[in-house]
């Protein structure tokens, strides 16, 4: 392989992968947004019909 094709790919990959790392980055944290969100949704949840309960 001649130096210049090397160069190219050491400058070439690192500019086509960002992107997709960055979308990868995004997609795993609005997961873990949704994730963190039903849980709490179901704590809330839990608490109200516990209450619910005790009062009748």
């Amino acid at each position: 392989m001649e130096w210049e094709f090397i160069v190219a790919l050491v400058i070439a990959i690192p500019i086509i992968l960002f992107p997709a790392a960055f979308v990868w980055f995004l997609n795993i944290g609005g997961i873990y947004e949704a994730i963190k969100e039903a849980r709490a949704k179901r704590a809330a949840h839990g608490k109200r019909v516990t209450k619910e309960a005790k009062a009748k």
